[in-house]
């Protein structure tokens, strides 16, 4: 079913999600968002995503200790800011962020910043 694809694509690394039968604003919109963001999901695929993350699981993953500065990063990775715009809430270089978020995904077995937002809420860090 959609539900189980949209999970399985973003699991897997997928960047965004659209229907074939997309209105040519949306797609104009989701393609901004992909060069801005590099991500782009519809309100109703991040509203599926969050109602299964809500939802608990049997294997839950063994608890892993981030430091405050990656917590830092996690929370401002959940928002609409660029990797620019959260170096600059940090005081460091886009290239230091992309070295926290590569830290964390690598730390965290994740792909996409999706997956980071989806670790950050079930482990109560970020706040829906």
């Amino acid at each position: 079913n959609e539900d189980e694809v949209l999970i399985k694509m973003s699991k897997s690394g997928a960047k965004g999600f659209l229907h074939k039968n997309i209105h040519p604003t949306e797609l104009e919109a989701a393609l901004d968002s992909l060069v801005q963001k590099g991500y782009y999901f519809p309100d109703w695929a991040t509203g599926k995503l969050l109602h299964t993350i809500a939802s608990p699981e049997k294997a839950e993953q063994s608890q892993i200790v981030l430091n405050q500065r990656e917590i830092e990063f996690l929370k401002l990775a959940a928002t609409e800011l660029t990797y620019k715009e959260i170096g600059e809430k940090l005081y460091c270089s886009p290239r230091t962020v992309e070295g926290y978020r590569d830290a964390l995904f690598e730390k965290l077995n994740l792909k996409t910043r999706i997956g980071l937002v989806v670790y950050g809420i079930r482990n109560k860090i970020i706040d829906i």
